[in-house]
């Protein structure tokens, strides 16, 4: 898998790492997916998994072991993946460089290759 499917700060690892560790989930994977749904069609996924699939590609970034499926690998392709503060609370933010068309709450998206399946918001 190549290294940049997805790109984790460290701001992000370190809220995953305390996740994992709240949740009792530590040596877990993160695994990171793209489902169809959205209003534009993708939506991202990201949850612990204690199993790699046969087909799942696999990473690690700032102590973190990440999953992808080879199906989202695609669309995911340089995507990074952050965690920010702000005075409302905070949020991971996700940077897809092959979106090119996402919904208003910033959480579906589609590719030039990937349309997904839309739905009413």
């Amino acid at each position: 898998m190549n290294k940049d499917v997805v790109i984790l700060t460290e701001a992000a690892a370190l809220h995953i790492k305390e996740m994992m560790k709240h949740n009792e989930e530590e040596g877990a994977f993160l695994r990171v997916s793209v489902k169809g749904g959205g209003c534009s069609g993708l939506s991202y996924g990201m949850g612990f998994d204690h199993e790699a699939k046969e087909d799942d590609d696999q990473l690690e970034q700032h102590g973190i072991k990440i999953i992808v499926d080879k199906e989202s690998a695609l669309i995911l392709q340089g995507t990074k993946i952050d965690y920010k503060e702000s005075m409302m609370g905070g949020g991971f933010t996700i940077d897809n460089p092959n979106a090119i068309a996402s919904c208003g709450c910033g959480s579906s998206f589609r590719t030039a290759t990937a349309a997904g399946t839309p739905e009413e918001c």
